[in-house]
């Protein structure tokens, strides 16, 4: 949980911001109207200290955070943010003085004549903000860890419901083509290798170049049991190569096609695949010559695709047609945080 604690992101940075501008402004709005001066005054003084104090607390925080608190033992951390917390108020109020003063910005005549006393004042009044600045990003920070560890298990129990008939399959072709042609046996034993150690790497999300690499191998695997009879064609513009996509998303439409796809005249399947933008999303069509889809409700593998598309790309799949069954998947944002293994 130390890396939470310490973790303040740059919408968190965003907020503190306009949390210390806001508060500058109605502290010192407040203090010149007590005594009749002029508002305008007022809040070009407090948006100044409110700037100068966030900019003192940003740079300590970092500093803080990226350098010092990992290497101590938590019973100094509070200690620490205690003294750095004070120091932005401090400074900050201090720099602002110094900056007024040469930009002739008007101040009140008890702040410049007991600046130093202000400065103590706010500087502790900058901590009992502060502290309450940290148990909201705290608590932002757990909830946030505590819905990720969430998505991340039910990412990997939908990653181990993946067809795993695949491998006995093609282990089992393999031993019948050691009969037959030793040298195409060593050949698929190499692309089954390839395909394995690929499929193993940890990241939930492939390349779109990773992804088709492997399902190429998988095709000329599954082409060992099927004869050649598999076509596979990808039409894809190589700039979309570099692109996310859960792993096994294609493949697994692909394997549907060839499990549901051949009709009893044995013909050859065709799948094509291609992809094109739209609007902000990402759309990648699988599309083959095989028996038309019955049916628009989805079986366990592709609702189980259907779920990682949501959970790691706020994508979806469709089917865009029964009678030639062509499959959209559509890659919204990818989160790569989310999982890695």
């Amino acid at each position: 949980m130390q890396n939470i604690e310490l973790q303040i992101r740059l919408k968190d940075w965003f907020f503190i911001f306009l949390i210390a501008i806001f508060f500058s402004i109605v502290l010192s709005v407040y203090s010149y109207f007590l005594i009749d001066e002029e508002l305008k005054n007022a809040v070009i003084f407090g948006a100044l200290l409110g700037f100068d104090i966030f900019i003192f607390s940003m740079s300590f925080i970092t500093y803080l955070n990226n350098y010092i608190l990992p290497k101590l033992s938590r019973k100094y951390w509070i200690f620490l943010a205690v003294i750095f917390s004070f120091l932005s108020g401090f400074l900050g109020t201090l720099l602002t003085y110094y900056l007024c003063n040469i930009l002739d910005i008007y101040l009140l005549e008890k702040f410049k004549n007991s600046y130093m006393i202000f400065a103590f004042f706010i500087g502790f009044l900058t901590y009992f903000v502060a502290a309450l600045l940290y148990q909201f990003v705290k608590m932002s920070n757990k909830k946030e860890y505590s819905e990720r560890l969430l998505l991340d298990s039910r990412l990997k129990s939908l990653q181990r419901q993946l067809n795993p008939h695949f491998l006995f399959n093609s282990l089992n072709s393999l031993v019948e083509l050691l009969h037959e042609d030793i040298n195409k046996a060593e050949d698929n034993l190499m692309q089954l290798s390839k395909f394995l150690r690929q499929s193993m790497k940890e990241s939930a999300l492939n390349s779109l170049k990773d992804e088709l690499d492997n399902l190429k191998r998988y095709v000329a695997l599954e082409n060992v049991r099927f004869s050649n009879k598999i076509i596979l064609n990808i039409d894809i513009n190589r700039e979309f190569l570099k692109r996310q996509v859960p792993k096994f998303s294609i493949q697994l439409l692909v394997e549907n096609a060839i499990k549901h796809g051949f009709d009893k005249s044995n013909k050859e399947l065709i799948i094509d695949i291609y992809a094109k933008e739209y609007e902000k999303d990402f759309e990648i069509y699988v599309k083959n010559n095989g028996k038309a889809v019955n049916t628009n409700r989805f079986g366990i593998g592709l609702t189980n695709l259907k779920e990682r598309l949501q959970i790691l790309c706020k994508g979806k799949i469709s089917l865009e047609n029964s009678q030639i069954p062509t499959y959209k998947i559509t890659i919204g944002r990818c989160n790569e945080n989310i999982s890695n293994g």
